[in-house]
């Protein structure tokens, strides 16, 4: 047999296949705990937490589980903890969502008090949680989300969840110009060291559909002249040049899994951190199909996330990021 090296037989690439340390010593991806960011629910007057059917495992939390989960997750090795409130009361301007003793703000307080500056405190800053009609925003005269008017709304929350002792805020409703005004509202209020974690590309996507329980959601509707349409890329690439300019730290892509082209051209686009979140009908889908033995649960929770880290994320937000990274 002649050798030849750059063709077969000289050349074979399973060489560097032939033993998990070999692998290991060549992986051109590495997933490490503190690229993950464990997002959690915490739901106002809970004395228990409350399972939430569509995404198995996941609930949502008391205030004093919410502690246990955070220090689970420092001692796990996670980087951050993104926090989404869950009121008893709603109202047509989201009014829980400014309250400085509203349950997203208590949560952090809590959180930070529990952990410290051990995890990084990110918290959701948007009105659907709070707004009776589910939608992102304040509403016009005649149904729609009224853009500037709820500009308004964001500035404020900033300085109540900044005031609570969040680290990051991450403004998650896709209005025009919310990074701006956040970040304006938040030098204003003396928080120049709160940074702003900014959805850049966040798509009309039927992949949130679990959130919805997950925060007890009220919408009627949809969000599709907010929200990114699902056929657009370029238009990502815009978004993030307003948001760069505006003044974000960071930026994200949601989802992860059905955007990763996207994910991949804003890492290439940019100098400033990158985020992909896992978001809820991913994990249903692989904890479902796993219920039913049609799929290996650990190997493909650990290959979804290798992929949005091997698409260019930093980071990443997944509800499983307690367990994967006891698993690394």
């Amino acid at each position: 047999m002649s050798t030849q090296y750059g063709r077969f037989p000289g050349a074979r690439p399973r060489r560097l296949r032939t033993t998990p340390a070999m692998r290991r010593m060549v992986a051109e991806t590495r997933l490490h705990p503190a690229d993950l960011i464990l997002p959690a629910f915490v739901r106002e007057g809970a004395s228990e937490p409350v399972p939430i059917a569509s995404m198995p495992g996941v609930v949502q939390h008391t205030r004093d589980t919410l502690r246990k989960a955070a220090v689970e997750a420092v001692s796990a090795g996670v980087c951050g903890l993104m926090l989404y409130g869950v009121p008893e009361e709603k109202d047509a301007v989201g009014t829980g969502g400014t309250d400085p003793d509203g349950i997203l703000q208590v949560a952090i307080r809590d959180v930070r008090a529990e952990v410290g500056d051990d995890l990084v405190i990110m918290s959701d800053l948007c009105l659907d949680e709070y707004t009776d009609h589910g939608h992102c925003g304040v509403l016009d005269a005649r149904g729609r989300v009224d853009n500037d008017a709820t500009l308004e709304r964001y500035a404020e929350m900033a300085r109540v969840q900044a005031d609570a002792g969040v680290h990051v805020v991450a403004p998650s409703g896709m209005m025009d110009g919310q990074v701006r005004v956040i970040r304006e509202a938040l030098d204003g209020a003396g928080h120049q060291d709160v940074s702003v974690l900014a959805y850049t590309a966040k798509y009309a996507s039927a992949f949130f559909g679990p959130f919805r329980e997950a925060v007890a959601s009220s919408l009627t509707g949809d969000r599709k002249t907010y929200q990114q349409d699902p056929a657009n890329a370029r238009e990502s690439l815009r978004e993030l040049a307003l948001d760069v300019e505006e003044g974000a730290d960071m930026v994200i892509v949601k989802p992860a899994l059905p955007y990763l082209d996207i994910l991949r051209q804003v890492a290439d686009a940019t100098d400033v951190p990158v985020a992909a979140y896992q978001v809820s009908g991913e994990y249903a889908m692989v904890e479902a199909a796993a219920a039913n033995g049609w799929v290996d649960r650990d190997r493909i929770m650990m290959e979804t996330l290798v992929g949005a880290k091997r698409a260019g994320a930093n980071m990443i937000l997944t509800y499983w990021a307690t367990e994967a990274a006891r698993q690394l």
